[in-house]
């Protein structure tokens, strides 16, 4: 059984990737397909607030993107001399660094190996990470960075402000739709035919992809088994007024691969 999976494959291109080696020792056949652009933004002012830890709680990620961001400033002579003579690292460790779901912890793996441990990875998605937070920060904590996306979504802020929980963000990437993503689903689909099951890994996704899904599928769009990655991306299509055939328990491939094995 096919399988088309809307999402970037594993970086660094080494070795099989793990959402294709999962949904194969299922007996499914996965393709990857990115179907989103990112660029980099704001990054000086990044980079100016990570070097003051002493105005900031912690700092948390709901997405990969916003770690690269964060990499990329470490990455930077100005901040990594202050980093690797361990007065700056030092501070930050005093931190807490919230990490949503188990895809941007990955990434988060390169912060730890820098000295950083993260916490909430467990949570799965922004509604339970802000519970998290609140149930550990106050009103008198100081303010949490977060650095973000043009296109995130306002669950976790919402949810720290109703709490009373400082927040400060910053947007330090801007979503587009990756250049050849119209192509090369154009020929998954000569090439392949109509995928029993198509997931979205993020509501940009939904966004900037379900038309040409809708297009190429054509009269059999109501024969595959749509799946999420999780809640918010399942609502994301909801509203678009697709039907969710199931949602990944957690956002790992092992997850996602059972939901769907599940339904096909």
């Amino acid at each position: 059984m096919k399988v088309l999976l809307l999402k970037d494959p594993k970086e660094g291109g080494l070795g099989p990737d793990p959402y294709v080696q999962e949904f194969a020792s299922l007996g499914l056949q996965a393709t990857l397909i990115p179907i989103l652009s990112f660029e980099f933004i704001s990054l000086q002012d990044l980079s100016k607030k990570l070097s003051h830890p002493e105005v900031y709680g912690g700092l948390i990620f709901t997405s990969p993107r916003a770690v690269d961001a964060v990499m990329l400033c470490l990455g930077e002579k100005a901040i990594s001399e202050e980093w690797n003579n361990n007065s700056l690292k030092e501070r930050w460790n005093e931190k807490s660094i919230y990490v949503v779901g188990k895809s941007t912890a990955n990434l988060g793996k390169k912060i730890k190996e820098i000295g950083l441990a993260t916490q909430g990875e467990d949570t799965g998605n922004a509604e339970k990470l802000a519970e998290y937070i609140c149930n550990k920060e106050s009103s008198n904590s100081l303010p949490l960075l977060f650095p973000c996306g043009t296109l995130k979504r306002e669950i976790l802020p919402k949810y720290l402000k109703e709490n009373s929980v400082p927040l400060e963000s910053i947007t330090v990437y801007q979503t587009s739709q990756h250049p050849c993503f119209q192509k090369a689903l154009n020929d998954y689909f000569s090439e392949q035919g109509i995928p029993e099951s198509i997931t979205f890994f993020s509501p940009s996704g939904v966004k900037f992809c379900l038309h040409t899904i809708k297009k190429l599928a054509g009269e059999y769009i109501d024969k595959i088994k749509f799946a999420a990655i999780g809640p918010t991306t399942a609502d994301a299509m909801a509203t678009e007024g697709l039907t969710v055939s199931c949602t990944a328990e957690k956002p790992t491939s092992q997850d996602l691969a059972a939901s769907i094995r599940r339904v096909l």
